[in-house]
């Protein structure tokens, strides 16, 4: 069975800078929203890096539901003390609702289930 795992902007981030520990995500056993493309578009602008990449992520992009976006607006008021970012919490919400792991290393996540936190 392919493990599918759902990267949050974090990852692609530290994928794209050849992070030995993200390794094993970087096979294209993966999805993103859209969104999370758009924040790693920001960064590679932001970093006056190459943006060709936008187009080879699209196919990794899944749909995002409505009832996604309501409950991620809940997570983050849920948890404003750790100030999350909605797009975080979109990917979690997603992530939660497809049955597959949230791949991240932003602290705010650490230790919340279905999270497997990398550094």
């Amino acid at each position: 069975m392919i493990k599918v795992y759902f990267l949050d902007t974090y990852a692609l981030i530290e994928i794209y800078r050849k992070n030995k520990n993200y390794e094993k995500y970087k096979d294209g056993q993966f999805i993103i929203s859209y969104l999370n493309l758009i924040e790693f578009d920001y960064y590679l602008l932001k970093n006056n890096l190459d943006r060709s990449i936008f187009y080879k992520l699209k196919e990794f992009v899944t749909q995002v539901t409505d009832e996604d976006v309501k409950k991620a607006n809940e997570l983050k008021l849920k948890h404003k003390d750790r100030d999350v970012s909605f797009i975080d919490c979109l990917g979690y919400t997603i992530a939660g609702r497809l049955k597959i792991k949230f791949v991240t290393g932003d602290k705010e996540f650490e230790g919340l289930d279905n999270v497997e936190f990398v550094k």
